[in-house]
């Protein structure tokens, strides 16, 4: 070959090898005009707030089993505080008949009150707006202590909140992927900044409202430049990557966030929240759960639940509201044989298991009250055909 030859080769080796790689980086650039950003009045307001880095001892409890009393009383903090936001408490699933009654009081006394009548239904819901704090972690951990006291094992937290301080979301996250709360931002609410880190957390999340995300703020902040600034900052995202990788959630969420200036606010859309892992059931649990569910439920019960997995992801979120998509997975359960005679606690929607029968009606509305039995195919059963995910851990059937 001549040495025009060669050269003319290594051009054209140059060429396609830079072609590969944009091609590569494509893949991960977001178009432009798919980018919702909106302004905030400022940063300070809600916000994703961080006063001191936490200690790495306290950033994660050992998961319990469902049902199991969390913690022993003495080791939850019921010293006198006040709410920084508002709370109501309902024992009903259908937020369009009112959120309940008023949380007075983070009162021991006042807690066991509201949380005692949501005994029948075996759930309870907690609806929530204000800023992320410690009064609204003590919050959930108190609710889940009454609730673990009366032998109510479903709870849900129905979120309406512009964010606040970063450790608190994550103490709060924390705990409430320890103590399996499923997870509700509704059509009319929005959860921002630090309030996304509360998702993470969640066994399960509807989102129908607007989620966002910007820039941490250090208000106990001393740089004076911006290499200090980001000393300082590596700390808290190293808290925040470890906090998402751990609850199944994308470290890469946090990259993100660095992006987006803190009086901006970046909105993300389904496809960002389902790969970010905010969405839907959440990675970790579900690999925590498999191994317990195939011995305890069996394997036509995975099979039964991993198409009722994909037949939601691609009949029901594209619905606008949560009570429309928690209608269509209730009619996508039915069909499916849920709530399983021997496993009724383990299946999807258990927190409906009780109070079905009252949304019956409003179900079949929704979905346009056509019988499952003698619906159109769900979506995914060829694929579920095929067997359950294997459990060493592949993913089978795609």
């Amino acid at each position: 070959m001549s040495k025009a030859s060669r050269r003319i080769l290594s051009v054209v080796l140059l060429l396609a090898a830079a072609i590969g790689v944009l091609v590569a980086c494509q893949r991960f650039v977001v178009d432009e005009e798919e980018v919702q950003t909106q302004p905030v009045a400022s940063p300070e307001e809600g916000g994703a707030v961080s006063r001191d880095p936490m200690p790495e001892e306290a950033m994660s409890v050992e998961a319990l089993p469902q049902g199991q009393a969390a913690e022993p009383e003495g080791e939850v903090d019921w010293s006198p505080r006040e709410l920084s936001g508002q709370a109501w408490i309902s024992c009903s699933l259908d937020y369009r008949e009112g959120d309940g009654a008023a949380l007075a009081s983070l009162e021991r006394e006042a807690l066991r009150e509201g949380v005692e009548a949501c005994r029948e239904g075996q759930v309870v819901r907690v609806r929530y707006t204000g800023k992320i704090s410690p009064e609204f972690t003590a919050l959930v951990q108190r609710v889940t202590v009454t609730a673990d006291e009366l032998g109510i094992v479903h709870r849900v937290l129905d979120l309406d909140s512009t964010g606040g301080q970063v450790e608190d979301a994550i103490r709060a996250g924390d705990w409430i992927g320890n103590h399996h709360w499923t997870l509700w931002v509704r059509e009319d609410s929005v959860c921002h900044s630090a309030c996304v880190f509360v998702l993470a957390g969640g066994d399960s999340r509807v989102l129908a409202g607007r989620v966002g995300i910007h820039r941490i703020i250090r208000l106990s902040s001393t740089a004076t430049s911006r290499q200090e600034l980001n000393t300082e900052l590596q700390a808290v995202y190293g808290t925040v990557r470890a906090y998402l990788e751990r609850n199944g959630a994308s470290p890469l969420l946090a990259d993100v966030m660095k992006t987006v200036p803190n009086r901006s606010l970046r909105l993300l859309n389904q496809d960002e929240l389902a790969a970010y892992g905010l969405d839907g059931n959440n990675a970790a649990q579900d690999d925590l759960d498999r191994m317990r569910l195939l011995a305890k439920c069996g394997d036509d019960f995975m099979q039964r639940r991993d198409r009722w997995i994909r037949a939601f992801e691609e009949r029901c979120r594209g619905e606008r509201e949560v009570y429309a998509r928690n209608a269509c997975g209730l009619e996508l359960r039915r069909g499916l044989g849920f709530p399983d005679d021997t496993c009724p606690a383990e299946s999807p929607l258990a927190e409906f298991n009780a109070v079905e029968p009252t949304l019956g009606a409003a179900a079949d509305a929704t979905a346009g009250g056509d019988d499952p039995a003698g619906a159109e195919p769900v979506p995914g059963a060829d694929v579920a055909a095929k067997g359950s995910p294997d459990v060493d851990g592949t993913a089978g059937g795609g």
